[in-house]
Parts: structure tokens; C-alpha cells; sequence
């Protein structure tokens, strides 16, 4: 299949809290999404890490 699990950490504390799934074929770009960070305890900007 072409869909990959991928991970997301936050960009300030670098901290991964979150996984998913992203089509390879359709989203070529790395997903950016502002998410809850419970070490922050406030919602903060969570990048796709390898």
C-alpha cells in the first residue's frame, strides 16, 4: 500500500505525541498541524518527523 504511518512532534518542546497516516503518492510535502502538547499544556504547532 502507499500509505505510511508517520509521527508528529512539536516544535517547541520536540517532544513526538502523535502518529498517523498520509498517502505518499498525494501528499508529497511534510504535514503541519496545530495540535494539543500535553508537556506545554496549551496547542502548539506539531511537524511530521521521520
Amino acid at each position: 500500500m502507499s500509505r505510511d504511518i508517520i509521527t508528529l512532534a512539536c516544535t517547541e518542546c520536540k517532544e513526538r505525541n502523535y502518529t498517523g497516516t498520509r498517502n505518499k503518492k498525494l501528499e508529497t510535502s511534510r504535514r503541519e498541524i496545530k495540535k494539543y502538547c500535553p508537556r506545554d499544556k496549551r496547542h502548539t504547532l506539531h511537524r511530521e518527523t521521520k
